[in-house]
């Protein structure tokens, strides 16, 4: 190489430690600008950037140098202040989505103080209702929950968990109602559920779908109607027995071939809701499986996961410990609410409870009638009848079983004949697979009449069944 005087100048005899010092300087110096910019913005993500553009060539070379250790010092600083604020955010997004994003948690305040009132006052009807009004947001939050869960489970796992906490709260009631030895009051409560949705739930479903759609009448998939219409009808078929067998006096061992029986057919109609559940999962026969077409629906609009795994676990056990909590406590009001209130116990656990405490579900099975998404109407209020009368009443039997309290399923004439007909009654409206507002009016009628019938109906062995044991 020559220069403009013509004298060659031999690069290699140049020491290469002065280009090392050059590109450490270099690097150096770019290090010290970013550092000195980062700290001008406030931002510790523009510092740990800044930080990953230094060489690492330099930083091995130079790892004695106070100013690298320096730099080191403050990466790791850094990395420390990024993940205990990214910590931060995931709680506070994940406190805010199960919080404030839905409507209805207006009604969370209700829970605390029903305990308030309870605590001050004693009054049975205020802790009841503001009990009642607590688990509400409860049970609609327990719900979201299980299926952002079921996003990272699978189909398999998260049918068999919406099959298990889909009527948790109804549930969850009945047991601390069985430790108390109110079995009329689990039975009432369960059965109501069922009334519920089959005649209020699905009325009000037809009835909203009909007004948007009065041109035409809504189709739905009638072959898992069949389905559930069979095995509420194996359902009543297991009240109808033991309660036969108590008022005609046909018993072989008096008072024990009853209950006896009612555990025996529980055991079955547990065989019976198993396989249902195993034949949806397995995938024989897809048009049978109204939860099936819920979930792929929702997926459809709710695209994205919303919450992380461990998220939805903590979330699931904190809202079922605190339904828990208000379980209790409505539970110990219903006989001092009955009292304050004037009103029967009967009429208050088949149709106060399931109506406040399906809210949710109530509101979801109208909403998707209103989009011509009756397929998920019906899964919402058909599918929940079955899992109650199929799932909920024959493991309560059992629970009770364990416990050693005596619950059996003779649910009495009166509770067994109200079932009967209106399984009878909903199977006739669904047999052609079309609906309409009228539809929704006459299911709407049949369920006042029959709230009227419990409200002037006194159970008269509810204190005989509440004291055994």
């Amino acid at each position: 190489m020559e220069n403009k005087g013509g004298r060659r100048l031999n690069v290699d005899t140049q020491p290469s430690y002065q280009l090392e010092m050059f590109e450490n300087k270099g690097h150096i110096s770019i290090s010290h600008s970013h550092l000195e910019m980062g700290k001008l913005d406030g931002q510790f993500e523009h510092e740990f950037e800044d930080e990953c553009c230094v060489g690492p060539s330099s930083l091995i070379r130079n790892n004695s140098s106070p100013e690298i250790e320096n730099h080191n010092e403050s990466f790791s600083n850094a990395g420390e202040k990024c993940s205990i604020s990214y910590m931060k955010y995931r709680a506070f997004r994940s406190l805010n989505i199960i919080l404030f994003s839905a409507k209805i948690n207006l009604l969370m305040p209700c829970g605390p103080a029903a305990i308030v009132v309870k605590c001050l006052t004693g009054q049975h009807g205020w802790v009841f209702l503001l009990s009642l009004l607590g688990v509400v947001p409860l049970a609609e939050r327990l719900g979201f929950v299980t299926e952002q869960l079921a996003f990272f489970t699978g189909p398999t796992v998260g049918g068999l968990l919406n099959a298990t906490f889909g009527n948790a709260t109804e549930l969850i009631i009945s047991i601390y109602a069985l430790k108390k030895g109110m079995i009329r009051v689990v039975q009432q409560s369960l059965l109501g559920s069922i009334l519920s949705n089959m005649l209020l739930v699905l009325g009000c479903a037809f009835f909203c779908g009909g007004i948007v759609y009065n041109k035409k009448d809504q189709v739905f998939n009638k072959a898992a109607v069949t389905v559930n219409s069979g095995l509420l009808l194996m359902a009543v078929m297991g009240l109808l027995f033991p309660a036969v067998l108590h008022f005609t006096h046909t018993e072989i061992h008096l008072g024990k071939s009853e209950l006896a029986l009612s555990r025996f057919s529980s055991c079955v109609m547990l065989v019976a809701y198993t396989s249902y559940i195993i034949f949806q999962l397995r995938g024989q026969n897809r048009s049978y499986d109204g939860d099936t077409e819920h979930g792929e629906s929702q997926k459809d609009e709710d695209e994205e996961v919303q919450i992380s795994k461990g998220e939805a676990i903590f979330w699931l056990a904190i809202v079922t410990i605190w339904i828990s909590v208000l379980s209790e406590y409505l539970v110990d009001a219903i006989e001092g609410a009955s009292k304050a209130w004037n009103m029967p116990i009967a009429f208050i656990s088949v149709i106060l409870l399931p109506i406040v405490g399906n809210a949710a579900e109530h509101a979801s099975a109208i909403m998707f009638a209103m989009k011509d998404k009756l397929d998920i109407s019906l899964g919402v209020a058909i599918g929940s009848s079955t899992q109650i009368s199929m799932f909920g009443i024959p493991f309560c039997v059992v629970i009770g079983w364990i416990m050693e309290r005596h619950m059996d399923l003779n649910f009495q004439l009166f509770e067994t004949a109200a079932l009967f007909i209106t399984v009878l009654v909903v199977a006739f409206m669904l047999q052609d697979g079309t609906s309409n507002y009228f539809k929704g009016v006459m299911l709407i009628l049949s369920y006042i009449i029959v709230a009227a019938s419990f409200y002037v109906h006194v159970d008269p062995t509810s204190e005989e069944n509440s004291h055994r044991n």
